[in-house]
């Protein structure tokens, strides 16, 4: 875990500036800038009360407001963020209000350097800086109040959002003022020993539920003001394809348009509100260049041509060690499987949407992003700003899932463009049609494998091949995460996998071709595709052994106590080796991703219908070690959207190309799962006091391979391929 940088650990900065009403502190963040100078910019929002640092706020009325770096999309750390500053901070938790942060580099990510929000790293990545944040405003309340009283420092106690003198309770509002003129803390504030909490790791309701429920709460859809225009792109149907020319007469004739613009994504037709904008849109005459991909970007070509490369060897090697060919070749029995995953969308239920007003010294951005830093940078550059001049109020997101984040900030440097020309306030919105046709996938991947097991049924040597496109490979990242040739997060899962790496025979090498595809990360990256083609082969390898799926992974995970503890609780709470009802059979998978460890148990049947059969999930029970959870009902509430959005992609979704574009359009022919779908879902928290995980992403990546395990286990025969489809 990252910490704040100081002899100990922790380090202030020593310089500190009165500012918006209160005195700003800039933290110091290792493998990240100095952020002393920015600091301050950052908290200047806060007009009154008492700012301590740039990450909180306290009014005389006893609020606290808890700025958050970070984007609330549902995973909820509107609540688990503020739950760290209000533990340290002894607040009083019916007090405490969140905002999101402006952009600003004081809120960079302790981790990768710059402000976003993904990768299952916000609550680990913030558990001191935000704690920090807390205690340093506790000391200096602490110290206003010995200052009033008379009293040392030594012989005051918080409480409940006051500061405690025998009888004598000072509530924080009352001291503020006093607070706000005091210099920094020359040595860091202690923090709470874990047995003292009394807010971190106890279940807690969501602060953004309630302004969700009632309406109250604003995504980037809802962004409307006076003078505000509504923009809609026609894209090429081609990835690739440019404008050549265009006929906007009709689409100036449709009533509230008021402009056409050409913009470089596409052409641009500005309205009054969505109606016009779109009518207008569907009016547009305009001739493509289809550019390279028209002909060769289709399903079976692409299969064909992956499967070549899986044949071919050669590839950029991810693992290896000894002989997996001569391991092979000495086992008593050789698996050998092809896996294959399809482009998936990230279909967040709110649409992608920007709200951009520029002016002469400034552009102010209105929109649900999760890279706030990316998308500033982008911005400024348009505009020609100074990034500083760029102010990003971030909304509430109606999902992520990864789509958010390009880094090209593709959605927000179009929405800039269109403003830029229309010359006035314009929201780009796009369509869920456009959403799904607009870019920016998880990969399609082919995969091959051969298992050798000795005469006990264990592996003894594994060589893997997997082909697919590189998400990392061309974009800003590639310095970091790409080495020799290999994206990490094309792999990860595999290549780390225990399975794998505890044999002395393996060899893991993958293929990365170019296809014309925009591709992105998705809820879990690689782990999406891989915790499916590993688990299900370890199945594999357990039947060709004839041995309990549970009783064979636990033979090969004695080595992995996080792995095997997680297994252990999810197959005793899904009463594993008890009988189920006739028609019935369990599936289980364990995987490690993103510093946490998920095990689950899928319970299926099969229904038939008028086609054939469908695949019935009706229980799924998982088992998360993520180490401390600070809010254990958050935890519980992101493996239940893990699971039915893996769900979803395991039994329907998946993006089909033909002539150089995608076929499907909307949730009708895009299918995700649908709420008399959803399974009964336990979720239980493996008591730990290891390293911190992420919630947000892991409960995704085990998922199909449960439900594929438990169909072997009904019907004997092995799906390899997703969306699973059982032959009629």
């Amino acid at each position: 875990m990252n910490t704040l940088d100081t002899p100990s650990r922790r380090r202030f900065l020593k310089s500190g500036a009165l500012i918006g009403g209160g005195l700003v502190i800039g933290f110091v963040v290792p493998g990240a800038k100095r952020f002393a100078e920015a600091a301050p910019a950052a908290a200047a929002a806060a007009s009154t009360g008492f700012a301590p640092n740039a990450f909180l706020r306290i009014g005389e009325d006893d609020t606290v407001t808890v700025l958050l770096s970070h984007s609330e999309m549902g995973q909820g750390i509107w609540t688990g963020l503020a739950m760290l500053v209000a533990e340290d901070l002894d607040a009083d938790w019916s007090k405490i209000k969140v905002e999101h942060a402006p952009a600003a580099p004081a809120y960079a990510h302790t981790t990768f350097g710059m402000q976003m929000t993904g990768g299952s790293t916000s609550t680990w990545s913030e558990f001191e800086r935000y704690r920090m944040a807390g205690a340093t405003a506790r000391a200096l309340l602490l110290a206003a109040a010995s200052k009033r009283l008379g009293v040392p420092v030594e012989q005051l106690r918080t409480d409940n959002g006051a500061v405690v003198a025998g009888q004598r309770r000072l509530r924080y509002g009352e001291l503020v003022a006093d607070a706000a003129k005091l210099p920094p803390p020359t040595t860091p504030p202690t923090l709470k020993d874990a047995k003292d909490f009394k807010i971190i790791g106890k279940p807690t309701r969501r602060l953004d539920g309630p302004e969700k429920i009632d309406g109250r709460a604003k995504f980037g859809m809802d962004v409307q003001f006076e003078g505000l225009l509504t923009a809609m792109v026609a894209r090429a149907p081609v990835f690739g394809g440019t404008v050549k020319s265009f006929d906007d007469s009709a689409a100036r004739k449709v009533p509230g348009v008021r402009d056409v613009v050409r913009v470089p994504s596409g052409v641009a037709v500005i309205a009054d509100h969505y109606w016009a904008a779109k009518q207008g849109r569907d009016a547009l005459k305009i001739d493509w260049d289809a550019g390279p991909n028209a002909a060769g970007l289709d399903d079976a070509k692409l299969r064909a041509e992956f499967a070549r490369l899986a044949a071919a060897g050669g590839g950029a090697v991810a693992a290896r060690a000894g002989d997996a060919d001569a391991g092979l070749k000495g086992a008593a029995k050789v698996i050998e499987a092809e896996y294959h995953v399809p482009y998936l969308a990230h279909a967040p239920m709110e649409p992608l949407n920007c709200t951009v007003k520029i002016g002469a010294d400034a552009c102010e951005i209105w929109t649900g992003t999760q890279f706030q830093g990316m998308d500033q940078i982008a911005a400024a550059q348009i505009t020609g700003l100074k990034p500083e001049q760029v102010r990003i109020h971030t909304t509430f997101l109606g999902g992520g899932f990864g789509r958010r984040a390009t880094p090209s900030s593709d959605f927000v440097t179009e929405a800039v463009h269109v403003a830029k020309a229309a010359g006035k306030p314009v929201k780009t919105v796009w369509s869920r049609e456009d959403d799904v046709r607009g870019g920016y996938y998880r990969p399609m991947y082919l995969q091959r494998a051969r298992i050798g097991l000795d005469a006990q049924g264990r592996p003894v040597a594994w060589k893997h091949v997997l082909v697919g496109q590189s998400i990392i490979i061309g974009s800003p990242f590639e310095k970091a995460l790409v080495k020799n040739g290999v994206d990490s997060t094309s792999v990860e899962g595999v290549a780390d996998s225990p399975y794998i790496k505890d044999l002395k025979d393996h060899f893991v090498e993958v293929h990365q071709p170019q296809t014309g595809v925009p591709v992105l990360w998705w809820r879990s990256v690689g782990h999406s595709y891989n915790a499916f083609i590993m688990e299900s082969l370890i199945d594999e390898a357990a039947h060709a052994a004839g041995q309990d799926p549970v009783a064979y992974r636990r033979s090969l995970l004695g080595a992995h106590p996080r792995h095997l503890a997680a297994l252990n609780l999810a197959a005793e709470k899904a009463g594993w080796g008890e009988k189920l009802a006739p028609g019935r059979a369990r599936g289980v998978a364990v995987h490690e991703s993103f510093g946490s460890y998920i095990a689950q148990v899928a319970e299926v049947s099969l229904e038939k219908t008028g086609n054939g059969q469908r695949i019935r999930v009706h229980r799924f029970v998982c088992a998360i070690d993520c180490g401390l959870a600070v809010n254990p009902d958050g935890v519980r509430a992101q493996m239940e959207s893990g699971i039915n959005f893996g769900l979803g992609a395991a039994l329907y979704s998946e993006l089909t190309f033909k002539n150089g574009g995608v076929q499907q359009s909307n949730f009708h022919d895009y299918r995700v799962l649908r709420l008399d779908e959803a399974p009964t879902i336990e979720v239980h928290i493996v008591p730990s006091a290891e390293k911190m995980g992420g919630a947000g992403e892991p409960g995704t990546a085990p998922v199909a391979a449960a439900v594929a395990n438990a169909l072997f286990a009904l019907n004997r025969r092995r799906l390899r391929e997703l969306p699973l489809r059982v032959p009629a």
